[in-house]
């Protein structure tokens, strides 16, 4: 990466990951490393980038959760409470058993199919 600079960082969703470098792929070949992410990124359900760009929307505004977090639920895709609490280990701010039942209710909603 050398004469490159960092011009934004930002934590993103793996479908925008994908959607994103399935772009590139049309007009430049992928190297390796690349490839290996798209390759990975397309082996797991994902929600599609509108739906995921609805709950992470809904995780922040709603429950008032970190955009880091909500990326990371959207991503991991929790089924139960156990996964769930696995997120929230090393965060900061506690969540509550109601906040995170209504977390998985919007996850629901999304699911994608398998």
């Amino acid at each position: 990466m050398i004469g490159k600079n960092v011009i934004k960082k930002e934590e993103i969703s793996g479908v925008e990951v994908k959607e994103t470098l399935e772009e590139f792929s049309q007009n430049y070949e992928l190297n390796y490393e690349q490839n290996v992410t798209l390759n990975h990124l397309a082996r797991f359900p994902r929600f599609s980038l509108e739906d995921s760009q609805e709950i992470m929307e809904k995780l922040e505004n709603d429950i008032g959760l970190r955009h880091k977090v909500a990326v990371h639920i959207v991503d991991l895709i929790p089924q139960d409470l156990s996964d769930l609490r696995l997120i929230f280990a090393k965060e900061p701010t506690q969540v509550t058993k109601e906040e995170m039942d209504k977390i998985l209710e919007i996850l629901d909603q999304y699911y994608p199919e398998e």
